[in-house]
């Protein structure tokens, strides 16, 4: 028959089955399996390990079930008594009772600061205490204030002796499939056996700070995750063990957060890399990667990076950026995001132009949300990071070489192959090399509505990067025929910058018309211009209409929206 008891329970039969008369009828055995002689030459781990086999091999013959913290504190107890490590009295001459009352008794507090929590008291066993032990279900949260220097360096001091020592006592296969606020449960448990073993003190906001970056160590990226919490932040850079970095509201500043040396940073980035099937390793020192929640990750390790492992992370905010966010926000200007609207549902090929950060990914996927739900959309990237919320998509990622250099999907082959799958739009995360060509072909054969990023300062020079990238690709064509290409191909070229200010805005909406001789000719339909600084440092802009006709007039008159983009165009 098997049962649960508590601490001073006793089974149906009326037996004693409290955790002081277990320790009474094991221990004796125990002692015969385990002497001194065999505890003296084990360590503590080794001998929890004996212990713990042999306690739940006598409850399983006893037909006694325990629950998780009978059974920790039932091991602790035993093992501290072989290994003779009560500071209150020798356990080997004890009774089993009097180990347990000792172990129970905490130390009497010094001060009321003291009286917070000490390593100096065992975990509680009996009472409200042992309800309050039970009484967290889910992980433990952060205090709120902020720890102070001294009590940061306590924490830091604390994880490196005890995180060698918590990983001998748990299964860590085991604990990546468990859920956060399980694993936070039994991590406060050992926490509190080793601190109490080991003598350091640790008050109860140290404690659960020490417990949630552990947590962090074995589900999450480390010392990193508290920068991936807060939605503030839009990027983070990590420049080696002691440097990182973060980016928010536009502008840079170093955090306090800091590796324990280049393993510990490496660790991290082989993590992030081996979750989507990748590796980062000095035959491979670059590796194009993205987080579970879509964020973009970009590695690069020794030899190529002098100075240790550097990671990249562009992180994208939970909250769904649109069009009419953009306006809010003042990055366009409500008839530019009218025409925007237009331009997607017209199937207008756009792409996308500007620097590093100034916001390209974050456009196209405003831009996508006027696609039609009924459309059948292939996106192709080198690491997936597109948010896209139509029902119909097929999201395409290039694969690097195996360690024998073959088995590398390019994305030229992906393009190749969307073609064959019947897409209504392709959208290709990053134009930045011979692909060009053949997005190009896809635009000119019937995949209207298109869309693509490219790295460029201006609509100028977004042509002149496409005309270099078709190159690239070996196409033997001459320059006016791949003039001609472009032309054919792209009918709108969106301009997006970052300002100094940190500020990112829509600078141009210029339309391809066509040829004049051996030039790709371009309107600007919309520009935006500088006006002014605020005293915070704030610019202000003005968004100015040229009022040009659209030269994608026929295209919306084909959707019937004719009329809507001349008032759209006209509108004030």
């Amino acid at each position: 028959m098997s049962f649960s008891i508590g601490k001073s329970g006793s089974d149906e039969t009326g037996s004693d089955n409290s955790i002081s008369a277990l320790i009474t009828r094991i221990l004796p055995g125990l002692k015969t399996e385990i002497t001194e002689e065999k505890a003296a030459r084990m360590s503590r781990p080794e001998v929890v390990r004996e212990v713990k086999k042999y306690a739940t091999d006598f409850l399983r013959r006893q037909g006694v079930e325990l629950n998780l913290l009978d059974q920790r504190d039932l091991v602790s107890i035993l093992a501290t008594s072989i290994l003779g490590a009560s500071t209150h009295a020798d356990p080997g001459n004890m009774a089993a009772s009097d180990i347990l009352q000792a172990l129970q008794k905490p130390s009497a507090p010094q001060s009321m600061a003291d009286m917070d929590v000490t390593a100096e008291s065992p975990p509680a066993d009996n009472g409200a205490s042992a309800e309050s032990e039970r009484e967290p279900e889910t992980a433990p949260k952060p205090a709120e204030k902020p720890l102070n220097v001294a009590s940061r360096a306590s924490v830091d001091q604390a994880k490196i002796k005890l995180q060698p020592m918590v990983l001998e006592r748990i299964d860590t296969s085991a604990a990546v499939h468990m859920a956060r606020e399980d694993l936070a449960r039994d991590l406060k448990g050992i926490v509190g056996e080793l601190l109490f073993e080991t003598k350091i003190q640790l008050n109860a906001a140290e404690r659960v700070d020490l417990v949630e970056q552990l947590l962090n160590d074995m589900l999450g990226l480390g010392p990193l995750e508290p920068l991936l919490a807060d939605e503030n932040i839009s990027e983070i850079m990590v420049n080696g063990p002691k440097q990182v970095y973060c980016e928010s509201r536009g502008k840079l500043s170093i955090t306090d957060v800091k590796f324990r040396d280049n393993a510990h940073v490496m660790s991290i980035a082989t993590r992030i890399v081996t979750a989507i099937g990748r590796r980062i390793d000095e035959s491979s020192p670059l590796c194009d990667a993205r987080l579970m929640d879509g964020s973009r990750v970009n590695i690069i390790v020794p030899p190529l990076a002098i100075d240790g492992p550097s990671i990249t992370i562009r992180k994208f905010s939970k909250k769904k950026i649109t069009l009419d966010t953009m306006v809010k926000f003042e990055s366009i200007s409500p008839q530019m995001a009218r025409v925007l609207r237009i331009a997607g549902r017209c199937r207008l090929n756009i792409l996308i132009s500007g620097g590093t950060g100034s916001g390209k990914t974050t456009l196209l996927n405003a831009l996508s949300q006027t696609i039609d739900h009924g459309e059948r959309i292939v996106t192709i990237e080198d690491a997936a990071e597109l948010q896209l919320q139509q029902p119909h998509i097929v999201r395409l990622e290039t694969r690097p070489p195996n360690l024998e250099g073959a088995g590398e999907i390019t994305m030229r082959d992906l393009l190749k192959n969307a073609l064959r799958m019947r897409p209504d739009r392709i959208i290709v995360g990053e134009t930045r090399g011979g692909e060009a060509i053949d997005m190009l072909q896809a635009m000119n054969t019937g995949h209207d509505g298109s869309l693509s990023t490219v790295h460029a300062n201006r609509p100028r020079e977004a042509i002149m990067r496409l005309e270099n990238m078709v190159g690239l690709g070996g196409a033997n064509l001459a320059p006016r025929a791949i003039h001609q290409q472009i032309a054919s191909a792209v009918d709108m070229i969106i301009q997006v910058s970052r300002m100094r200010d940190g500020s990112r805005r829509v600078t141009y909406i210029s339309e391809i018309t066509g040829m004049e001789g051996d030039v790709i000719s371009l309107q600007d339909l919309f520009i935006c211009d500088v006006t002014g600084e605020l005293p915070d440092g704030r610019l202000t802009v003005e968004f100015r209409n040229n009022g040009l006709r659209p030269h994608c007039l026929p295209k919306a008159a084909y959707f019937g929206l004719e009329k809507e983009l001349m008032e759209a165009i006209a509108c004030p």
